[in-house]
């Protein structure tokens, strides 16, 4: 058993590594396995403790993932395809299986906060796992920001069905969209950011029950919709033909973030080698399930044309079907509570793995502080809840979707790539789970995120080329020369000198 209150060990293969790395060769150094478990759950001043159970570890990636995808997103991909949106629902979540596939196989065998960056470091080397770590800044990062605003969509519509006032468009909408400031949005961040505070126990019964609020709402949702379907709203089934089902899969692509948050929470899970392939093999099938019929049921109740410009339309659905605005009110209410849970579960994540990023000398050392008596990384949920709640207030939700989408798919590829690194440069590893038909699935994950990502329009690709650059910049500058295995050599040769 680890004991997490001690000092982390020098790993010497850790050290012999660094002492071969200079100059560019520094930038393919890798981070053993051994040393990436070994230090589990150790922060600065303190640790994270292991507390979560397999379904805590569910709760959270479907907390994570279960949101404004389904709940916002839908009404943008729908004027893309048309009523064929259902097939853009599955070639997205064909797209998130594969990978899904490979980070549980990463997950059993290496369970760690770090996610697809630890997986990148211990595989393909540091510069990589930086590229990869800071893909995953933007997607969890960014992600929070655009689901905080579908969440203040849906508070404005619940807010109109019970005392019949909205919040007013200079407080509840960003700039280019007829406001000043999204103050909702900016609210639910900081409301999450106080939850985790507490910790991860405590966190994990908040999220599950906020999850169960969701799951209900939907089931909900997809009974009485069900009874509004008209035939001829399915017809045609693709109006805008391949390329329009493609352009919303992509889109659609956000709704599926989130699955990987379990893997954020390997050094909090009792159980990370057993627990997180189950728990993210278990979340994406509740997930993939759930979106699947709410789009079969909700093109069939309303026609695909009415979707445009429809910000809460699940709701919408809700009133035409019975003709009562006590069930919008009620969907509205459930979409509230859906989409915190998901502003609540993402954040969680974004902290781990700046914690994990810090510990290894690529962040500032303030991202791995571990508060004593909570287990958490308080300073680090500031700062982080600070950041999204900024972009949350100020950007439009489009933008934000479409730049967490090429974020995720991009450290989803490397995720692809590095179980094949992996299987190749370390076959002895015990793996608690194995990724099907190897090597073709995670070659298939790749394939499928790159086709998604071109599929993304091309100012998402200036977007993300931009803040490729500030990451590229920012560990040239600062993490390859503070890096721990840049720095190990001279802490295990401190005692010769003397």
């Amino acid at each position: 058993m680890l004991d997490h209150g001690a000092a982390p060990p020098v790993d010497d293969t850790n050290v012999t590594t660094a002492r071969k790395t200079t100059g560019l060769s520094a930038l393919t150094r890798r981070k053993p396995v051994e040393a990436l478990v070994a230090e589990g759950g150790q922060g600065e001043g303190g640790s994270l403790r292991r507390s979560l159970t397999m379904w805590q570890l569910t709760m959270i990636s479907i907390g994570a993932t279960l949101g404004t995808g389904i709940f916002v997103v839908l009404g943008e991909a729908t004027p893309l395809a048309g009523p064929a949106v259902a097939i853009s629902f599955v070639i997205a979540g064909l797209t998130a299986l594969f990978s899904a596939l490979s980070y549980a196989e990463l997950a059993g065998s290496i369970p760690v906060s770090g996610s697809s960056y630890s997986y990148a470091y211990a595989t393909m080397g540091e510069l990589i796992a930086w590229v990869c770590g800071w893909c995953l800044v933007l997607e969890y990062g960014v992600s929070v920001a655009a689901v905080a605003v579908g969440w203040g969509e849906y508070l404005n519509e619940l807010l109109d069905g019970t005392i019949g006032v909205t919040i007013p468009d200079a407080v509840s909408a960003p700039l280019g969209e007829g406001g000043f400031i999204n103050l909702p949005a900016l609210v639910v961040v900081l409301l999450a950011m106080v939850f985790l505070m507490g910790g991860a126990k405590e966190s994990a019964r908040i999220n599950t029950i906020m999850v169960a609020v969701k799951i209900v709402t939907l089931l909900l949702f997809i009974g009485i919709g069900f009874m509004g379907i008209k035939a001829g709203n399915y017809a045609p089934l693709a109006p805008l033909g391949v390329t329009g089902i493609s352009a919303a899969a992509a889109t659609l692509f956000f709704s599926y973030i989130g699955f990987d948050a379990a893997s954020t929470a390997g050094e909090e899970a009792k159980n990370p080698k057993r627990d997180l392939p189950r728990a993210i093999m278990l979340s994406l099938l509740i997930v993939t399930v759930l979106y699947c019929l709410v789009a079969l049921v909700a093109v069939g109740a309303m026609p695909w044309q009415d979707f445009e410009g429809t910000e809460a339309a699940l709701a919408q659905i809700m009133k035409d079907v019975t003709g009562q605005s006590f069930w919008g009110v009620v969907l509205a209410a459930g979409a509230v509570v859906a989409i915190a849970s998901v502003v609540f579960a993402v954040l969680y994540g974004q902290t781990r793995i700046l914690f994990a990023m810090s510990r290894d000398g690529l962040a500032p050392k303030v991202f791995a502080k571990v508060d004593a008596k909570t287990g958490a990384p308080r300073a680090n949920t500031v700062i982080v809840s600070l950041f999204c709640g900024g972009l949350a207030a100020f950007i439009p939700l489009g933008e934000l979707a479409n730049a967490t989408s090429i974020g995720t798919l991009f450290a989803f590829a490397l995720v692809n790539v590095a179980v094949v690194v992996l299987r190749y440069t370390r076959p002895e590893m015990n793996r608690t789970f194995k990724v099907m038909l190897f090597p073709v699935t995670p070659i298939l994950g790749f394939l499928f995120c790159g086709y998604m990502m071109f599929s993304l329009p091309a100012i998402t690709w200036m977007w993300f080329g931009g803040w490729m650059i500030a990451g590229l910049v920012f560990y040239f500058l600062y993490g390859m020369r503070r890096s721990r295995l840049a720095t190990a050599p001279a802490v295990a040769e401190a005692p010769a000198e003397k």
